[in-house]
C-alpha cells in the first residue's frame, strides 16, 4: 500500500511539471507564490511583447512591457514569441560581509524567452521568479561594430488609487519618499521622473518594490518617467552612451513582491549581482565612527578641534573617525598627517573624504581621484599614511562614464586595500555583493540635512519610518543616524527615537555624528550600547509596521537580538512588536524607550519578561536588546 502511495505522488508530481512546461508563457517561483506569465503578440503577428505577475492566486502587476532599442535595431513593440527555453532552477547561496543577512540564500526558477522582430533581429530576455520577487534582463548579439543603446522600453502600470512611495528622480537620491496615489506631488505637479527604488501596494498587505542591479562597466543606471501616463512608469536609461558590442546584456530589473516582511528582508539585489571580486577580504573591517561634519560644517580644517573627535572616537571605543572635507587647509597646530598619527598612536583608524571631482567642484581635495596613475599615487600616499578608507563625494549622476568611475574607483582601492563610502552618488545596486569593500553609499536625504535647511525638522518621523521599506531595502545607507542635540537646525524626534536609528538603519560604516559633550552627557548603559553596536548583521526580521507611520525591525548578531521601533507619527502611539518571529524560548531583555519627555530614556536591564507592545511618545522609539 506505501509502495503504491508513493508512486501515485510521484506520478502527480511528474504530471504538475509537465503541466507547468506544457504552459511555456508562465513561469513560477519554486514556493508557489508567484506565476510570472509572458504575454507575446497575437500567434503569427508583431507587436507589444509583455508579462503580468500574480501573487497567491491575485494578479499584482498587469502587462508590463518588455523591449529595448539601439540606433541599429528596434526591439520593442514589433516582437513575435520565437522559442522559449525550459525552465531551469537557480539558487543562490553566498555569504555577505556587510548588508542585512550574513548568510544569503533565494531560489528562481528561469526561462529565457527569445523573441525577433520583423528584420529577423532576436531580444532575449532572461526571467526569473524567485520567492520573494521576480526579476529580468535583455541580452542581444551584435554584429562586430559597436551599437549605441538609445533607448528601453521597459514599463510597470500601477493604476490610479494604488498606493505609492517613490522619490522624485535627484542625481544624489536626496529626496523623501511621499505617498501618493495618483502618480504626482501634489506640491510639484509637474514632476514626471522618479528613483529607485519605487515601492507599491498593488493590493492591501501586498507590495511591490522596483528598482534595478548588477551595473556593470559600460552600463548606465535608469530611472522611471511617467510624463506621459501617470499610470505607466517607463524606465529610462540615464545616458544614451551605452554601447552594446558582441554579446550584450543590460543590467538586471528588479521586482520585491510580497509583504512589507518580504520587501523588507530580501536580498534579491545581490542575489542577482556578480560575485564577490576580492579574494582576500580579511582587511575589509565595519564599524562605527566619530564625525566631525554635522555638528561643525568646516570643522576639519581644524586640527586641535578634529582631535576631540578621535578623543571621543577612544572614549566610545569606535575603530574609525572620518577626517571629512577640506582636510587638505588643515591648521591650528597639525597638518592631515599629524591627525592620522594622533589617531593611530590611540588605537583609531583614520578614514578621508575626497572630492570625486566630476560634479560640484567646490571643497577639496580636487582632482586626486580621476586619472588613473594620479588615483593610484594616492592610495599609494594612503596605504603609507596607515589610512583604511575614503568617503568620496559629489559624483554627477547615472551615465555611464560615472558608472565606470566608480567601478574603477572600486577595484582600484581594493588593490590597495581601502575601503570605499560613495556620497553624493547613485544608489547601491549590488556593488556591495561584487566589491565587498563597499562599505556604505549615501543616496538619501539624511541626517546631514538638519545642516542645510529647516525641512527636515517637521518631516524626520515620518521619513525615518519610510526609509527601511524604500531606500535601506537596496542596500546600505549613510544616513548618519543617532544625533540628539541641534545643529544648524532642530530635530523634535525623541532621544529614543534617534538611538533606534543606527540599529534600523543598515549601514557597514555607521558614522556618529554629534559632538563629544553630547555623547559624554547620555546615560552610561547608553554609551555602553553605542560602544558594542555592530554594523553588520547575521539576521535581519521586520516584525511590524507600515510606510510613513511606524516601523520594528529585528536584527542578529550571534546570538543576540537587536530590536528597534519609532513612531513616524506626531500622537503617542503603542507599538506592537511581533517578537514571536524570533523563536527566542526564553531570554533576557535590556530596553530604552522614551521616558517622560523627549530627552529622557527610560531603560530598564535584565528583564525576564520580554514585552510585545510598546508605549512610544510622539515621534518616539525604543531599542531593546535581547540575549540568550
Amino acid at each position: 500500500m506505501k509502495t503504491f502511495f508513493h508512486t501515485a505522488v510521484s506520478l502527480m508530481a511528474i504530471a504538475a511539471l509537465y503541466a507547468c512546461e506544457a504552459n511555456q508563457t508562465q513561469i513560477v517561483s519554486p514556493n508557489e507564490a508567484l506565476t510570472v506569465t509572458v504575454e507575446p503578440a497575437p500567434e503569427g503577428a508583431y507587436g507589444e511583447a509583455a508579462f503580468s505577475v500574480d501573487y497567491k492566486g491575485e494578479r499584482v502587476l498587469s502587462h508590463t512591457l518588455f523591449g529595448i532599442e539601439t540606433e541599429a535595431r528596434k526591439l520593442a513593440g514589433n516582437l513575435k514569441l520565437k522559442s522559449v527555453s525550459e525552465a531551469k532552477p537557480v539558487t543562490d547561496d553566498y555569504r555577505m560581509l556587510t548588508g542585512k543577512r550574513s548568510h544569503c540564500v533565494n531560489h528562481a526558477s528561469e526561462r529565457v524567452y527569445t523573441f525577433k522582430n520583423e528584420q529577423g533581429q532576436t531580444l532575449d530576455v532572461t526571467l526569473r521568479a524567485y520567492d520573494d520577487g521576480i526579476a529580468f534582463k535583455y541580452g542581444f548579439q551584435t554584429d562586430s561594430v559597436a551599437e549605441r543603446v538609445t533607448r528601453e522600453h521597459t514599463a510597470y502600470t500601477l493604476p490610479r488609487g494604488t498606493k505609492r512611495w517613490i522619490q522624485k528622480y535627484d542625481i544624489g537620491y536626496e529626496q523623501f519618499y511621499p505617498l501618493s496615489t495618483d502618480g504626482t506631488l501634489p506640491d510639484q505637479p509637474e514632476v514626471d521622473t522618479w528613483g529607485y527604488p519605487a515601492l507599491a501596494e498593488p493590493r492591501d498587505s501586498v507590495f511591490v518594490l522596483i528598482t534595478e542591479a548588477n551595473i556593470r562597466r559600460d552600463h548606465c543606471g535608469s530611472l522611471l518617467y511617467n510624463g506621459i501616463d501617470r499610470d505607466q512608469y517607463q524606465v529610462r536609461l540615464a545616458d544614451d552612451r551605452m554601447m552594446a558590442r558582441g554579446t550584450w546584456e543590460s543590467p538586471w530589473r528588479v521586482l520585491i513582491i510580497g509583504s512589507l516582511a518580504d520587501v523588507v528582508e530580501s536580498t534579491l539585489v545581490t542575489d542577482v549581482s556578480d560575485p564577490s571580486t576580492v579574494e582576500d577580504t580579511s582587511w575589509i573591517k565595519p564599524g562605527l565612527a566619530s564625525w566631525i561634519y554635522w555638528a561643525h560644517n568646516h570643522g576639519t580644517k581644524d586640527f586641535r578641534l578634529l582631535t576631540e573627535y578621535i578623543d571621543l572616537a577612544v572614549r566610545m571605543n569606535w575603530p574609525y573617525n572620518l577626517i571629512d572635507w577640506e582636510w587638505d587647509e588643515m591648521a591650528n597646530g597639525g597638518r592631515v598627517e599629524d591627525a592620522v598619527r594622533y589617531a593611530s598612536e590611540r588605537g583609531v583608524k583614520s578614514l578621508l573624504w575626497y572630492n570625486s571631482s566630476t560634479a560640484w567642484l567646490g571643497p577639496g581635495p580636487l582632482y586626486r581621484l580621476n586619472k588613473k596613475e594620479n588615483r593610484l599615487k594616492e592610495f599609494q600616499w594612503l596605504t603609507d599614511l596607515g589610512v583604511s578608507g575614503m568617503k568620496i563625494d559629489f559624483f554627477s549622476g547615472d551615465s555611464v562614464t560615472t558608472m565606470n568611475y566608480c567601478i574603477d574607483l572600486l577595484e582600484d582601492a581594493a588593490d590597495y586595500k581601502l575601503m570605499v563610502n560613495f556620497h553624493g552618488a547613485t544608489l547601491p545596486r549590488g556593488w556591495q555583493r561584487t566589491y565587498p569593500n563597499l562599505m556604505s553609499v549615501e543616496g538619501v536625504y539624511g541626517a546631514e540635512w538638519y545642516n542645510n535647511n529647516a525641512t527636515l525638522t517637521g518631516r524626520a518621523a515620518a521619513h525615518n519610518a519610510t526609509l527601511p521599506f524604500t531606500r535601506n531595502v537596496v542596500g546600505p545607507m549613510d544616513y548618519t543616524p543617532g544625533t540628539f542635540s541641534n545643529s544648524q537646525h532642530p530635530h523634535i524626534t525623541t532621544y529614543a527615537h534617534e538611538l533606534a536609528l543606527p540599529v534600523l538603519f543598515e549601514s557597514a560604516l555607521q558614522h556618529m555624528p554629534d559632538r563629544p559633550d553630547t555623547y559624554d552627557s547620555l546615560p552610561e548603559a547608553v554609551r555602553r550600547l553605542l560602544s558594542v553596536l555592530p554594523t553588520t548583521w547575521d539576521d535581519t526580521k521586520l516584525l511590524g509596521g507600515y510606510p510613513g507611520e511606524e516601523v520594528v525591525l529585528a536584527r542578529r548578531k550571534g546570538d543576540v537580538w537587536y530590536v528597534a521601533g519609532i513612531n513616524g507619527t506626531d500622537e503617542p502611539r503603542s507599538i506592537w512588536a511581533n517578537i514571536d518571529e524570533l523563536n527566542l524560548n526564553g531570554g533576557r531583555m535590556t530596553i530604552f524607550k522614551d521616558g517622560a519627555g523627549d530627552r529622557d530614556i527610560f531603560i530598564k536591564e535584565d528583564m525576564k519578561a520580554i514585552p510585545t507592545l510598546v508605549e512610544c511618545l510622539p515621534r518616539g522609539g525604543f531599542v531593546a536588546i535581547i540575549s540568550k
